[in-house]
């Protein structure tokens, strides 16, 4: 397992204070986590956090210099084992299902061979919203797996679906997901 490695994208939702939770038992799972930002995503936390969490630096902007001659977004691309957006916004789930590239975490998404695996977390009326609803359709026929959210209190005051689900939930998932793949051994909740 420590030689798995797993990018978490995170896109700009007030969930994105979640994906710290997600990030630390990801880590404590032992798998290798690289952490994606989106620039409205660095509005609700900061890289730091991140870095700190998963130890390995934050990837913030495509066109930030690198270490390597290896663009960031071909190199976690091709390392990775799994692709998690948590918390996955509508807008993040538009760009994914329509082939947008124009951020370091869509150019990696599109990039990937691996699996991806969305959290959405929005509005109700945007969960609601048939365009939203049509594009995780989209999503689904190429294998995207999506962990559902939940009913709940949600930031704009009202209460409805569009929470995202709990990290242990996500967590859990991400497990179930690639065990029912026929790699029960590629990522496993205990260490």
């Amino acid at each position: 397992m420590k030689n798995k490695t797993v990018i978490l994208g995170v896109t700009g939702s007030i969930a994105a204070y979640k994906a710290c939770e997600l990030t630390r038992l990801m880590v404590k799972a032992g798998w290798d986590v690289h952490v994606i930002m989106t620039a409205a995503a660095q509005k609700f936390v900061a890289p730091l956090t991140f870095q700190t969490l998963s130890r390995n630096p934050v990837g913030l902007d495509a066109f930030a210099p690198v270490a390597s001659w290896e663009p960031c977004h071909i190199s976690l691309a091709e390392r990775a084992d799994v692709l998690v957006v948590a918390p996955c916004t509508a807008n993040f789930i538009a760009k994914l299902s329509h082939g947008f590239a124009d951020d370091l975490l869509s150019s990696t998404a599109l990039a990937t061979r691996a699996p991806i695996v969305v959290a959405p977390a929005m509005n109700d009326g945007m969960w609601d919203n048939p365009a939203t609803r049509e594009n995780l359709e989209i999503l689904k026929r190429r294998g995207v797996a999506s962990v559902a959210p939940c009913h709940g209190e949600l930031a704009c005051g009202t209460s409805g679906n569009g929470r995202m689900a709990e990290p242990q939930k996500i967590f859990d998932q991400i497990v179930n997901i690639e065990s029912n793949r026929g790699n029960s051994t590629r990522f496993d909740s205990t260490r």
